[in-house]
């Protein structure tokens, strides 16, 4: 384990909207205590694709889901800043692995802090998808802070559910951006 350097921030990045506010909230913990922002993304292969012992058949298919990794990466830094930079000096980073113990690896510093975002997540989807806020939360040598989901993602996921037909669109706008 490392103990020494600049304080790094480290943001799980999965391109969901829990990530992106994940991502907000890491630039303003690097604004107001200083280091550096690692956005992260880690990626695995869909098991229909791998070979024995977890190999990719073809080397050009692990390097096809590699990239697609990078552009979901990109994508997502894209929407959480508007196609701007972050504003913070910022690393990113691409790892194959399950999220949780990709990013708890990367966070390796005591001195590190491992920012995640957290869903709203039903009895099915648990048992399912196990929990990377969970995992790192049990899991890392640093602080850990988990960001919960924006209220749109509630709001989205109402729709979704069908219970949308009878949603007012003012609902959707932030009261400080003149909403309701």
């Amino acid at each position: 384990m490392h103990t020494t350097g600049e304080r790094r921030v480290v943001a799980g990045v999965s391109g969901s909207l829990g990530s992106i506010a994940a991502l907000h909230r890491a630039v303003a913990e690097v604004r107001s205590a200083g280091g550096t922002l690692w956005a992260v993304l880690a990626w695995e292969a869909p098991l229909t694709e791998l070979g024995p012992r977890g190999s990719f058949p073809s080397p050009s298919l692990g390097e096809d889901c590699r990239r697609e990794a990078v552009d979901v990466l990109v994508t997502a830094l894209d929407t959480a800043f508007g196609g701007a930079e972050p504003s913070v000096p910022t690393e990113c980073f691409v790892a194959r692995g399950a999220p949780g113990q990709a990013l708890v690896d990367i966070a390796d510093r005591e001195d590190d802090l491992l920012v995640v975002g957290t869903g709203r997540r039903g009895l099915w989807r648990r048992a399912l998808f196990p929990s990377v806020a969970r995992f790192c939360v049990a899991h890392a040598a640093c602080p850990v802070l988990t960001v919960p989901p924006p209220p749109l993602q509630r709001t989205l996921e109402a729709v979704t559910r069908g219970h949308g037909s009878r949603l007012d669109l003012r609902e959707l706008q932030h009261p400080a951006v003149g909403g309701a």
